[in-house]
């Protein structure tokens, strides 16, 4: 039976103790795709979009990772972990802005969430340096594509 790990015996928010989980290689990747729209793909120029604000892919890529990297400041019952890598990259396709995070690290937990981050803020930023061109922006479909390591593995079709 499944129950929610975050939970202590008195039903109060805690962090899980990992202190006797095995150290193993964890890798999780997530995706956010970004609907742009025609009004903001027409300014697309070989694999980014320029603005007055900067690169907007180049710019979203930074502000991703260093999200990816502070997920225990945003999320409260995350534990801290030192990444051995992070890389996003963002494809387009049409309308869409496909981006895509992968994370890994040595430890006793998994980097879902901080794939999920990555991706998410990445996704933000791109709608922030775009919302000059049109607000008619949607981030969709943030989700775990996959992840490795710990008790199982888990793979999206």
């Amino acid at each position: 039976m499944n129950s929610f790990t975050h939970l202590n015996a008195d039903g109060n928010p805690a962090m899980v103790d990992v202190g006797a989980k095995t150290v193993t290689r964890r890798t999780a990747r997530a995706q956010a795709i970004v609907t742009l729209g025609p009004a903001i793909m027409q300014h697309l120029n070989g694999a980014d979009i320029a603005t007055k604000k900067g690169p907007v892919f180049q710019t979203a890529i930074i502000a991703g990772t260093m999200a990816a990297k502070r997920t225990d400041d945003l999320i409260p019952l995350c534990h801290s972990l030192g990444l051995d890598n992070c890389q996003i990259t963002i494809t387009t396709d049409g309308d869409d802005a496909i981006v895509s995070c992968l994370v890994s690290t040595e430890g006793k937990t998994g980097v879902e969430m901080e794939a999920l981050v990555g991706a998410s803020v990445a996704a933000l930023t791109i709608y922030d340096m775009c919302k000059a061109f049109s607000h008619d922006i949607i981030i969709k479909e943030t989700k775990l594509m996959e992840k490795t390591g710990g008790k199982r593995d888990f793979h999206r079709e």
